[in-house]
């Protein structure tokens, strides 16, 4: 079939890597740490994909800035405690191994840290997998379009023929503001209901289906 898309950015957490539960028990715990009242586990996973102190402080909104460098703190050692227990999502490996051999550039666009993902990329031995990727902390947070931008102009790819993944509003709007396709994927941070509204071409409820789709529309 002939290619749709040349780049396709995913997103990390809660996309390809099962750790949006993780994630926000350590929001929760950083909180709970500083002296702040708890999110829910639903403002929690809501605030993923964020750059992590954007995402710190709209989970915190009664922890004063003053806080904010102990609530990173706090939030890096919990995560950290945890980061082993993390795994891709079964069923990523061959897909990103088919999209690849058709030649696809594979990328990720995360609102994690350089430092936080090439950890993540060395623990789940993909090295070569990826072509490119941007992170919050060297460009802006999602739903900013500065990640997708700086990919396509490496690539030298155009909207029309970039697709976003991920699991999250942030991860739609940011594909919507930079004139690119989405597809969203309903088993990670965000229910799903909250994505049509963004347009995405597809919303996959399994990585199977996601593959799937993708084989057939990328």
């Amino acid at each position: 079939m002939p290619r749709q898309f040349d780049l396709i950015a995913f997103d990390w957490d809660g996309t390809l890597f099962d750790s949006t539960a993780v994630i926000a028990r350590c929001i929760q715990q950083a909180v709970i740490d500083v002296g702040g009242q708890p999110p829910t586990r639903e403002q929690a996973s809501y605030v993923i994909g964020m750059g992590l102190m954007q995402a710190l402080a709209h989970a915190a909104p009664d922890v004063p800035p003053k806080l904010y460098a102990r609530l990173g703190e706090r939030y890096r050692h919990h995560y950290i405690a945890h980061q082993n227990d993390l795994s891709l999502f079964e069923g990523v490996l061959p897909m990103l191994a088919e999209l690849k051999s058709r030649q696809h550039w594979l990328t990720v666009a995360t609102g994690k840290s350089r430092r936080g993902l090439d950890e993540a990329l060395r623990a789940v031995e993909l090295h070569g997998v990826f072509d490119g990727s941007r992170t919050a902390d060297e460009t802006a947070g999602k739903p900013n379009p500065a990640m997708l931008h700086q990919l396509m102009q490496e690539f030298g790819a155009t909207p029309e023929r970039t697709l976003m993944v991920g699991d999250t509003t942030h991860d739609l709007q940011m594909a919507a503001y930079a004139g690119c396709a989405s597809v969203g994927v309903s088993y990670g941070a965000h229910e799903p209901d909250s994505f049509h509204a963004l347009g995405p071409r597809h919303v996959a409820h399994s990585v199977r289906e996601l593959h799937d789709w993708l084989r057939d529309n990328a």
